[in-house]
């Protein structure tokens, strides 16, 4: 990967990010900061990210799924298999999402993941989370 990249870490994942496509700058951590070639990005955004693309789309297979949170972020998130992969597994396990086996537009076996009713559920409470987290973000901002 030729370009700095942000790192959205939950549950041992991790979401890339061009770093050059950001808004914020780098956040240190309490150890140590991290150099100036990554940033890390707010965490807990990616089970988010997916059941409301699950919502949007309804049932997609996970390189759908990447490619349409790439296209819908205008190629500033960017998730490679081993970030969305253990995300749908951890979101199937919590019964949020459901899976089965289809054949994908290219003819090749692929699972399909959907929202269930708990998963839908979820997303309606994450994104008053997100939202009522976002107005406090931008409150502080304001305020400094």
């Amino acid at each position: 990967m030729g370009n700095a990249q942000a790192i959205e870490k939950r549950g041992g994942c991790a979401a890339r990010v061009p770093e050059d496509r950001l808004a914020f700058s780098p956040v240190g951590r309490l150890k140590e900061r991290m150099p100036n070639s990554k940033s890390e990005v707010l965490q807990g955004t990616l089970d988010l990210l997916v059941l409301k693309t699950l919502d949007s789309m309804g049932p997609m297979h996970g390189f759908g799924m990447a490619m349409r949170i790439q296209q819908v972020s205008l190629d500033l998130l960017q998730l490679n298999q081993g970030t969305l992969y253990p995300a749908l597994l951890r979101l199937e396990q919590r019964g949020w999402i459901a899976s089965k086996w289809g054949v994908s537009e290219n003819n090749r076996r692929a699972k399909y993941y959907s929202l269930t009713r708990a998963g839908r559920k979820q997303l309606e409470e994450e994104a008053e989370s997100w939202g009522r987290m976002s107005a406090m973000i931008n409150r502080v901002l304001r305020a400094s």
